[in-house]
C-alpha cells in the first residue's frame, strides 16, 4: 500500500505538469473504465476558461454545499499540497483517502501498461483527475463541481457529462498548446460544450462570445449569457464587495473575495447555481462562505503582504486595477517569479511600473524562468535577485508601514510563499 508521501513522490516523478502535458481523452478513458466509469456516476458542473475559473468553481461549489449536497471540487494546480486539487465538502481530502486512491488509480494504469493498452503512464493530471473521480464515486458525492486543467477539447476532464458547463473569460494563455488567436483558444475552450446541456459564459469579447454561441447553437446547448445579469449598487472595498446581483432575480450579495473582477466571477457563478435549481437563500449563504486562497489574499497585515496567482496579462491587468483602486499612497514592493510559458515580458510591463522595488525569485520549477532574464527582459537594472522564494519571503517580511508587499506571477511562487508565511 503507498503511503500519501509515495503517492506525492510518484506523481512528481511523472514529471512536470506542463513540461509533460498528454492531451486527448484516450487514456483517462481506458483507465476510468477499468476503475469502474466512476465519472458517469457522477452530477457535475464542468467549468472551463482562462480567468476566473477557480474562484467560479469555488462560488458554485459552496453555493451547491450551501444547498445542502455533499460536494466534490477537482481544481488545480494546489498551492501547497497535493491533496488540495480534491476537496469533498468544502475540505481537502485526507492523505489517507488520497493515498487510497492513487493505489487504485496507479495500480489500474499497471495493468494497461501490461496488457499494451498505453505507451506510459498516464500524466500527473490524468492520474490525479481519475483519482478525483474515482474518490467523488466511494465517497458518495452527491454534486461535484469539476475545473478543466488547460483548454477543454483535449483535457482529461472533458470525459464528464455534467449537468451544465460554465466557460468564464477566455484571453491569451498557453498559446503553444491552444493556438496563438484568440479564435482558436475560445474553440478549444468550447470543446466541453455537449448536446442538449445547458452552457453559462461570462462576459467575453466580441469575437470570442460570437464564436462559443456558435458552438452552442450547432449542440443545441441552450446559452445563459452572464451579461443578462447586472451588479447593482456596487460598493468594493479591499477584501471583497458588496452588491445585488439582478437578472432572473434579485439578490443582495456579499462577496468575501477581494478584487473588481470577482464581482462579475460571482455572477457568473450565481447565474450557474440558479440554472441548477439551488433555492436563493443558499446561493447567498454559498458566495458569502466561499475561500479560494492566493488570489488577492491578505496574508500579513503588519507587514503588510498580499499573494495574487496573477501569471497572464488579464491577470496582472485586475491585479494593477486593484493596487491603483486600493495602493494609493502606498510604496510598492513587487515579488516575482514566471514559468517560462507565460508572457513574461508583457505581465512585467503591466505590474513593474507600479512597485518602487521589485525582488526576483526562482521557485526552481524546471519551467522557471531565470530571475537574471527577467531583469534584463523588463529592463529592471535595479531590481534585487533572491536565489530562493524563502530568501525573496525574508526580505518581503521586512516592515515598513508605508509599503505593501505583493508576491505574484506564478502560483507556484504563491504556494511556496503561503507555507512560509501562514502557519
Amino acid at each position: 500500500m503507498h503511503t500519501y508521501p509515495d503517492s506525492v513522490r510518484f506523481l512528481y516523478s511523472l514529471g512536470n505538469e506542463g513540461r509533460t502535458l498528454k492531451l486527448g481523452l484516450e487514456r483517462i478513458s481506458l483507465l476510468l473504465e477499468r476503475l469502474g466509469n466512476p465519472h458517469r456516476r457522477l452530477r457535475c458542473i464542468h467549468v472551463a476558461g482562462t480567468n476566473g475559473k477557480g474562484s467560479v468553481c469555488a462560488f458554485i461549489e459552496s453555493g451547491l454545499r450551501a444547498a445542502g449536497f455533499r460536494t466534490g471540487l477537482f481544481t488545480s494546480p494546489h498551492l501547497v499540497e497535493p491533496v488540495e486539487r480534491i476537496q469533498i465538502g468544502g475540505r481537502p481530502v485526507s492523505p489517507e483517502h488520497f493515498a487510497e486512491a492513487f493505489e487504485q488509480v496507479h495500480a489500474e494504469a499497471e495493468r494497461l501498461l501490461a496488457d499494451g493498452l498505453l505507451d506510459g503512464h498516464p500524466s500527473y493530471f490524468e492520474t490525479v483527475a481519475a483519482m478525483a473521480f474515482w474518490l467523488f464515486a466511494r465517497l458518495s458525492v452527491e454534486y461535484a463541481v469539476v475545473e478543466v486543467g488547460l483548454g477543454g477539447r483535449l483535457d482529461a476532464t472533458n470525459v464528464v457529462t455534467p449537468e451544465l458547463a460554465v466557460i468564464t473569460p477566455v484571453d491569451y494563455d498557453h498559446e503553444f498548446y491552444l493556438g496563438k488567436s484568440l479564435e482558436a483558444i475560445a474553440a478549444e475552450k468550447a470543446g466541453i460544450i455537449k448536446p442538449g446541456i445547458p452552457l453559462v459564459i461570462s462576459p467575453q469579447r466580441y469575437e470570442v462570445e460570437a464564436l462559443l454561441a456558435g458552438f452552442a447553437a450547432r449542440a443545441g446547448a441552450p446559452l445563459v449569457r452572464t451579461s443578462e445579469w447586472r451588479a447593482e449598487d456596487v460598493l468594493i472595498d479591499q477584501r471583497g464587495s458588496r452588491f445585488v446581483a439582478a437578472g432572473a432575480l434579485r439578490l443582495p450579495i456579499q462577496c468575501p473575495l477581494a478584487g473588481e473582477h470577482q464581482v462579475s466571477n460571482v455572477l457568473t457563478a450565481v447565474a450557474a447555481l440558479n440554472l441548477a435549481g439551488v433555492r436563493p437563500e443558499a446561493i447567498q449563504e454559498g458566495i458569502r462562505r466561499a475561500r479560494w486562497p492566493g488570489r488577492l489574499e491578505w496574508v500579513s497585515e503588519n507587514p503588510a503582504i498580499l499573494l495574487d496567482g496573477a501569471h497572464n496579462p488579464a491577470g496582472a491587468r485586475a491585479l494593477a486595477n486593484y493596487i491603483r483602486r486600493f495602493g494609493a499612497g502606498r510604496r510598492l514592493r513587487l515579488v516575482y517569479a514566471a514559468m517560462r510559458d507565460k508572457a513574461v515580458e508583457e505581465v512585467a510591463s503591466i505590474l513593474f511600473p507600479l512597485a518602487e522595488e521589485v525582488i526576483l525569485t526562482t521557485t526552481g520549477q524546471p519551467r522557471a524562468v531565470r530571475p537574471e532574464y527577467i531583469r534584463e527582459l523588463a529592463g529592471r537594472p535595479d531590481a534585487v535577485i533572491a536565489p530562493t522564494v524563502e530568501q525573496a519571503v525574508h526580505l518581503a517580511r521586512q516592515n515598513d508601514p508605508q509599503k505593501w508587499t505583493i508576491i505574484t506571477g506564478s502560483l507556484y511562487l504563491v504556494g511556496a510563499a503561503r507555507a512560509l508565511l501562514v502557519k
